[in-house]
């Protein structure tokens, strides 16, 4: 249980990247006071956290009605997972984990940035919907295990909402070079795990004998 949930962690801090959220959550809110960044870090934290539970609940129902095996969600996700590691640890972003300019631009000109880019994709991305229907599947059935990874969910969440709040100290008190160095760490943990999903997928799909 403490591997599972020790699994669950590194992957959803990697993946959700609680640091990444708050640097790009303080320009975005430069113009904010107080009350309002509040506002937007618990609305935009509650909406991420209701879309990745509901992924997480009827992740593996969806996969079935797609017919989509598990082997295929492991090799798949591992993948996913691998190149977001590989963005941490050079640094670049492939837009799996992150907003585009695009994007960028247009969160700018909202006055309400809790939604978008906030809850979607910044907090709730493509990468943290795929993990957390990937460890829950990885579970196959074990109520116990899912609860885990939901439980490790909700506390990775409520750090990124930490983070939201505190924001503006963080990037005083950790720098450019002091988020990179955390980010890098967590990237080669994370692209080490994402090759054990393919190998996992690769055993399971009885494709090769490994």
């Amino acid at each position: 249980m403490l591997e599972t949930a020790i699994l669950a962690l590194t992957t959803f801090f990697a993946t959700i990247g609680s640091l990444d959220v708050a640097a790009m959550f303080a320009v975005l809110t430069a113009d904010y006071n107080a009350q309002q960044k509040m506002s937007a870090a618990i609305r935009g934290t509650l909406i991420a956290t209701i879309i990745l539970v509901t992924f997480a609940l009827i992740g593996e129902i969806l996969l079935s009605s797609l017919g989509i095996s598990l082997a295929a969600l492991r090799i798949a996700g591992g993948v996913l997972l691998l190149l977001i590691g590989i963005e941490m640890v050079f640094a670049r972003s492939s837009g799996v984990t992150s907003t585009t300019s695009e994007e960028e631009q247009e969160a700018f000109t909202k006055s309400d940035i809790s939604v978008f880019p906030l809850a979607t994709p910044l907090i709730a991305g493509p990468g943290a919907m795929g993990a957390v229907i990937l460890l829950i599947a990885n579970q196959e059935g074990d109520v116990t295990g899912q609860a885990i990874i939901i439980a490790s969910l909700l506390a990775i969440l409520l750090l990124t909402f930490a983070c939201l709040i505190l924001a503006a100290k963080l990037q005083k008190l950790l720098g450019v070079t002091g988020m990179h160095v955390i980010a890098r760490v967590m990237g080669v943990l994370l692209s080490a795990l994402a090759i054990q999903f393919i190998i996992d997928g690769i055993k399971q799909s009885g494709l090769v004998a490994l």
